[in-house]
């Protein structure tokens, strides 16, 4: 109402913000009241009827489950089988937990001798599941409570809850009625012990700083020159560099991201630790207890690997300052989808501005494909995924994609530069560069176009040719900015390989719609935008100022 405009969420200080807090606390009170009135007014509307507290079977109950959800589903056959063999059993079954419904288990339990609370969380350290811990406060403050309280987490990492889990927990229970007191107060279920004496085989033995150093490829200063030079073999002697990501992963036939980390790391000489961020190569090459790193590998979620890797770097440095490792070259790496540049954003600009010797790659497969090709920020326009779909309503994603690279660029790191498998010696040589900069300078930046078949929708044998056509179209050029200087390595129409947009987009399934009559706007939209970039692009190259 902009005649009476309102503040939402000032800062606040005592006594402003305790009295903040109670005003919380009595629309929380307030919710108690009055959300058995809505579910009322909902099974008027639909003839569905729920309560706050589910009671199945709790009439004379004394031995009981606390579950949430589906697995109080499960456990309802249960409890019906055993009350066929004359078992006192039920279940309770919370449709709210905020506010917490404290009175009404109070009640519910009331003569029940024992319950079994069931969690699918943990809260470490607190002996007991969320549940549990909330719903022992909830009966001490009965004074004539007697319940026996047993807390278990189960289901965790997606493990099922069958009926045999259902009725383990309720015989667990009438033990307990049986006699009068609970051997074991918290746990989980379903867990085994390990073997210390058992270590998983290696399926591939660990990368020595010998092999991974012959020495093929060098980036070296150009004092004379002012320029980084490198040096180095063919893409077919580089072979003889053993795969520090071996091979027998789980990725899709034709997933891009493999050929172009390998070629990636064809580039680096010695040792290197790993970080992948989130993604469909953290998945595909981790499942534990295997793993195809040959290196060491560290998993960080999406939203802070490079906060992780920086503080790894650092602690690195400064234990070799302190005498305490030896002065010996490693190289760190993070490795992340372009949906992690999404999410880590953040801390990715953090740790350029930080400028901490280590290198980011970023594997652009235009989607978060380990989710169900979802649309990214990297998701060019028109592109079709699950999330922007085509259609009377949608042509595809409606807006351009991020220029990644140009927001890395203007955080002033040494190195920035993109590369694709398609031209494996550019890749290469830029993976030297990188290793060089990462070393002396500090923070790298490179983007990678990968290849995914699936949800490209093309067959998976066409990488190399379709990731030429990109950057023969100008849609992925590929180039460097080093020290602020900003080089065009692959110039399609110097050398006569320009081709249309179109052309490149017309080989795959996901944007094959755009050539269409009806959505010839899309398509003019993306050309004039490819090609503002591209020309951008040449004048950053030609005038060394910009």
């Amino acid at each position: 109402d902009p005649a009476n405009p309102v503040t939402i969420g000032p800062y606040m200080n005592d006594p402003d913000l305790t009295n903040n807090k109670y005003q919380l606390k009595l629309a929380m009170d307030a919710a108690e009241r009055i959300i058995p009135q809505v579910f009322a007014e909902y099974g008027e509307l639909s003839g569905r009827r729920y309560s706050v507290l589910e009671q199945y079977r709790m009439e004379d109950a004394e031995a009981a489950l606390f579950l949430l959800n589906s697995a109080a589903e499960t456990a309802k056959d249960v409890v019906d089988r055993l009350r066929g063999q004359g078992r006192r059993v039920g279940l309770v079954s919370p449709n709210v937990i905020r506010p917490f419904p404290a009175e009404d288990l109070r009640q519910a339990l009331k003569r029940v001798k024992a319950v079994m609370i069931g969690d699918r969380a943990d809260s470490y350290g607190a002996h007991g599941g969320n549940m549990a811990l909330e719903l022992k406060a909830a009966l001490k403050d009965d004074p004539e409570n007697r319940t026996l309280c047993l807390s278990r987490v189960y289901g965790l990492g997606g493990k099922d809850f069958y009926t045999e889990d259902a009725e383990a927990f309720l015989l667990e229970a009438l033990k307990a009625v049986e006699t009068g007191r609970v051997e074991v107060h918290f746990d989980y279920a379903g867990a085994t012990p390990g073997d210390p004496n058992v270590n998983p085989e290696r399926p591939h033995p660990p990368i020595g700083k010998k092999e991974s150093s012959p020495g093929l490829v060098r980036a070296e200063w150009d004092e004379g020159a002012s320029k980084l030079k490198v040096k180095g073999a063919s893409p077919r002697q580089l072979t003889a560099i053993p795969e520090r990501i071996a091979p027998g992963h789980g990725a899709c036939p034709g997933c891009g991201i493999f050929p172009s980390l390998k070629q990636f790391l064809e580039g680096i000489e010695g040792h290197v630790v790993l970080l992948f961020q989130t993604g469909c190569a953290m998945v595909t090459t981790t499942g534990y207890p295997y793993s195809s790193h040959r290196v060491t590998y560290i998993h960080n979620l999406f939203q802070n690997g490079a906060a992780t890797l920086s503080g790894v770097v650092e602690m690195y440095r400064e234990r070799i300052r302190r005498g305490e490792l030896g002065d010996e070259e490693i190289t760190f790496i993070m490795v992340s989808g372009d949906g992690g540049m999404d999410i880590g954003m953040g801390p990715t600009i953090g740790a350029a501005n930080r400028n901490h010797r280590m290198i980011i790659i970023e594997y652009d497969n235009q989607g978060y494909m380990n989710t169900g090709a979802q649309l990214s920020y990297t998701t060019p326009l028109g592109h079709r995924t699950s999330t922007s779909n085509v259609g009377p309503a949608q042509s595809g994603k409606k807006y351009h994609h991020k220029d990644t690279l140009q927001i890395m660029a203007a955080t002033h790191i040494p190195y920035v530069f993109s590369a694709t498998e398609g031209f494996p010696q550019d890749l290469i040589k830029k993976a030297a560069k990188a290793q060089w900069y990462a070393n002396h300078e500090g923070m790298v930046y490179g983007k990678l176009l990968s290849f995914c078949p699936l949800n490209w929708r093309l067959e998976d044998d066409l990488a190399t040719e379709v990731v030429q056509a990109a950057a023969d179209s100008c849609f992925f050029p590929l180039y460097e900015v080093e020290r602020g200087r900003t080089t065009i390595t692959y110039d399609p129409e110097a050398v006569g390989r320009r081709i249309k947009l179109a052309d490149y987009l017309g080989m795959m399934g996901k944007t094959r719609h755009m050539l269409s009559e009806e959505n010839k706007p899309v398509l003019e939209a993306a050309e004039i935008e490819v090609e503002r970039r591209w020309r951008r692009l040449k004048a950053m190259h030609e005038h060394p100022l910009l």
